[in-house]
C-alpha cells in the first residue's frame, strides 16, 4: 500500500482516483458479444459458454432435477446460516415499504403516488472462484418484497456445466422464478433482449467483472434499466489511536481478497496506528488462501495520515467509498458527518463482512465514487412510482385560469384549449 503523510487538500481529488484499467479493447469485444447474441440467440450463448467457461451446456435452464440435487448437497449448517441471513435481510427491507398519502393541493385537486413493482427483473450472480450466493439473497429478497412477478437469475456454470448448489438453494429459498447457466456479457445481453430460452426483463441487477459491467452500461444506453453503475469493490476504514490494528487490517484484507482490481484505503490521525496497521496487514496477508489476489489489490491501495479524525471524514466524503468503516472512540458522532458512502459500519465490532452477509442491509452498492449520487439496492430499486391526479368540477374551475395563462405564455394553445373547453362547458 502507498502511504501519504498529511497530503494537502488540493491533492485529495487526485489521490481519490480509482486505479486506471486499460479497457480500450473491452468496448469492441462486448459490443461484438451483444450483436451476436441478439442475432443468434441461444446458439451464441452455447458457443460462448464453451469459449469462456469451458462448459458444454445441453440445457440453459436449470432443471427441477438439478434443483433437487443442489438442495440435498447443501449442509444443514449452511441452510441454517442462509435462513438467518435471509430473515435479517427481509426484516430490514420490508421496513422500507410505505404507502404515500393522497394530497389535496387545492380544493378539488388530489394528487398521489402508487408503488408498482417492476414486472420482470433479471439478477446477475457472479460465479467462478467465489460464487456469490449471498448476492442472491441481497437481490431476490427485496424483489420478492416489492412483488416482482418474474425474477430470473443468470450465473456462469463450472467446467462441468453445473451451477454452485449454494446459488441454486438460495434462489429457491427466495422464490426466484428460473435460473439459467450463462455468465458474462452474453448473460446481460440475453436478459436485456431475450433469446429462445431466456426471457427479456425490464431491469437488470447485480455485480460482475468488467465485461458484465460494460454490457450493463451498453444496454442501459439502449433503454434497458440497470441497478447502478458498478466497478471493482472497495472499502475505506478510519481509525484513531484507540482502535485495534488487527481489526483494521482484517477489514482491509477482507475487501482486498474480492479481486485484483479491488481497492482498500486506510485513514488515521495517529502515526503509530498507521505503522501498526500496515505491519499487521503484511502479517495477516501471509495466512490468506487468496493471498495472490489480495496482494494485487493492495498494490492499488493506499493509507493516509491526516491531522484529525474529522479531516479523515472530510477525505472520505471526497473519496465516496462503497463501504466505510469508522473505528474510533466517537464513531457514532463522526458518522453523522458522512455525506458520500454506500454503506457505513460504526464502531469496532461492525466489520464490513456483517453487511456483506447477514446484518440485513444490502451489499449491492455504488462503487468508483458513484456514492456521491447513487444509493445501494433497496426495495425501491424494484419499484416504480406511478403518479395520479384527479380534478373535480371545482378543481378545474379554480386552477383552470392559471393553466390557461401559463400555456399561452409558452405558445401551446392546444394545452390552453384542453382547459378552456372544460371551463366553457
Amino acid at each position: 500500500m502507498k502511504t501519504y503523510l498529511y497530503p494537502a487538500k488540493e491533492t485529495w481529488d487526485s489521490i481519490s482516483k480509482r486505479p486506471y484499467i486499460d479497457n480500450r479493447d473491452l468496448d469492441v469485444t462486448v459490443k461484438e458479444i451483444i450483436a451476436r447474441v441478439r442475432s443468434e440467440g441461444d446458439k451464441a450463448l452455447h458457443e460462448y459458454s464453451e469459449q469462456f467457461d469451458g462448459a458444454i451446456i445441453k440445457e440453459l435452464k436449470v432443471s427441477d432435477a438439478e434443483i433437487n440435487e443442489s438442495v440435498k448437497a447443501v449442509s444443514d449448517k449452511l441452510k441454517k446460516a442462509i435462513k438467518t441471513a435471509g430473515e435479517n435481510i427481509e426484516k430490514f427491507h420490508r421496513s422500507q415499504i410505505s404507502e404515500e398519502a393522497v394530497i389535496e393541493t387545492m380544493p378539488g385537486i388530489k394528487c398521489w403516488r402508487k408503488n408498482v413493482p417492476v414486472e420482470k427483473v433479471g439478477l446477475y450472480i457472479p460465479g467462478g472462484s467465489a460464487p456469490l450466493f449471498s448476492t442472491v439473497l441481497m437481490l431476490a429478497v427485496p424483489a420478492k418484497i416489492a412483488g416482482c412477478r418474474e425474477v430470473i437469475i443468470c450465473t456462469p456454470p463450472d467446467k462441468n456445466g453445473k451451477i454452485d448448489p449454494l446459488i441454486v438453494y438460495s434462489a429457491m429459498m427466495t422464490g426466484v422464478t428460473a435460473i439459467y447457466k450463462i455468465g458474462g456479457a452474453q448473460a446481460v445481453t440475453a436478459m436485456a433482449y431475450g433469446t429462445e430460452t431466456i426471457p427479456k426483463v425490464y431491469k437488470i441487477f447485480g455485480p460482475g467483472n468488467q465485461y458484465v459491467t460494460k454490457a450493463k452500461e451498453i444496454v442501459q444506453a439502449d433503454g434497458i434499466a440497470i441497478d447502478m453503475p458498478a466497478g471493482p469493490s472497495e472499502v475505506l476504514a478510519i481509525a484513531d489511536k484507540n482502535a485495534d490494528p488487527e481489526f483494521i487490517a482484517a477489514d482491509l484484507l477482507a475487501q482486498a481478497e474480492h479481486g485484483t482490481d479491488s481497492q482498500v484505503v486506510f485513514l488515521t490521525d495517529d502515526k503509530k496506528m498507521l505503522i501498526g496497521v500496515n505491519r499487521t496487514v503484511d502479517e495477516q496477508l501471509q495466512r490468506l488462501p487468496r493471498k495472490n489476489i489480495a496482494s494485487a489489490a493492495l498494490e492499488n491501495s493506499f493509507s493516509l495520515l491526516l491531522s484529525s479524525v474529522m479531516e479523515c471524514i472530510e477525505f472520505s466524503n471526497v473519496y465516496a467509498p462503497e463501504h466505510l468503516i469508522i473505528n474510533t472512540s466517537d464513531a457514532s458522532a463522526l458518522a453523522e458527518n458522512v455525506i458520500n458512502a454506500g454503506s457505513v459500519f460504526i464502531g469496532k465490532y461492525s466489520c464490513e463482512s456483517a453487511g456483506d452477509y447477514a446484518s440485513g442491509t444490502n451489499h449491492t452498492l455504488p462503487t468508483n465514487g458513484f456514492a456521491r449520487s447513487f444509493s445501494g439496492v433497496s426495495v425501491d430499486s424494484f419499484i416504480k412510482k406511478v403518479t395520479f391526479q384527479e380534478l373535480s368540477h371545482k378543481g378545474i374551475e379554480r386552477l383552470g385560469p392559471t393553466i390557461e395563462i401559463m400555456a399561452e405564455a409558452e405558445n401551446l394553445y392546444g394545452h390552453k384549449n384542453a382547459v378552456s373547453v372544460r371551463l366553457k362547458r
